[in-house]
């Protein structure tokens, strides 16, 4: 990854961030990682605690976003999850999320996907 992506990815997050605390969710830490996975974002909504994933396209070719975050990525997103929960002994009601950020728009996926 070079130093424009990591800034680009960077800002991403800081604007998804931002964007949930205006809508009331509050940060817990931000780009955990363990082996084999990462997390953008892990927030807190109310009693849930919800793992954000951020993407950002500039153009929508090969479905933008959305169609960016695969099945693998999911299962790599779960994982740390899973691992996040054992380690910190959290045991909250948990829903995986999704901000996209494409072509200046950012939208908001509530319970993108489950496990």
């Amino acid at each position: 990854m070079n130093k424009s992506t990591q800034s680009s990815g960077a800002a991403a997050e800081q604007l998804a961030a931002d964007y949930l605390t205006r809508q009331g969710l509050g940060l817990v830490t931000r780009n955990y990682r363990c082996r084999g996975g990462e997390i953008d974002l892990i927030m807190r909504d109310g009693a849930t605690l919800v793992f954000v994933e951020v993407r950002a396209r500039m153009r929508d070719d090969f479905g933008g976003a959305a169609a960016s975050i695969t099945a693998a990525k999911q299962a790599r997103i779960i994982l740390a999850a899973r691992h996040y929960l054992a380690r910190y002994r959290v045991d909250a009601p948990c829903r995986f999320d999704a901000v996209l950020l494409q072509a200046g728009r950012l939208q908001w996926l509530r319970a993108a996907f489950e496990t």
